[in-house]
């Protein structure tokens, strides 16, 4: 059985459209949430765009980023491990495939796993963890984007 998931994005017109300098910002609703959101101030020039809302490539960094997360804390729970903390500092990177043509071609997941003291994997282990969240994330095996996933050490300390 498919999985469904529904997202309102919602816009209405602030500014000259037919001169092209008209708002970019809109909401995302789901889960009765409103995200705001707009295009990227690297595409869309301030103050036609926000950036102070989430953009559509910074989203596509954080999908990737929680999904792999969120496989990794379920994986590392059935090996018998307490996470404490986690923190992934992603980034993407876009490159241009033709004229007016871009794609955000590289993700970079750098997650650091703080575990209980004593009760960590070894670093074997841990890049075991990874490998299978990556594996299993369904959104990276959802994109053709290179996904890489560098694991940062932390002690119960960090």
């Amino acid at each position: 059985m498919a999985h469904l998931y529904r997202v309102t994005v919602a816009w209405s017109r602030d500014g000259d459209f037919a001169a092209g300098t008209y708002s970019r910002g809109h909401e995302w609703r789901l889960d009765g949430l409103t995200v705001p959101a707009s295009a990227s101030p690297q595409v869309v020039k301030l103050p036609l765009s926000r950036d102070d809302a989430v953009d559509p490539e910074e989203a596509f960094v954080a999908s990737l980023s929680s999904c792999h997360m969120l496989w990794f804390l379920d994986l590392a729970q059935q090996k018998g491990f307490v996470v404490e903390s986690y923190e992934d500092d992603a980034e993407g990177t876009m490159a241009r495939l033709e004229t007016r043509r871009w794609w955000v071609d590289t993700v970079t997941l750098r997650p650091r796993a703080v575990f209980a003291e004593g009760r960590g994997p070894d670093a074997a282990t841990l890049a075991a963890l990874h490998e299978e969240a990556h594996h299993l994330c369904f959104i990276a095996n959802s994109v053709r984007t290179e996904v890489t996933v560098e694991p940062v050490a932390a002690s119960a300390d960090s």
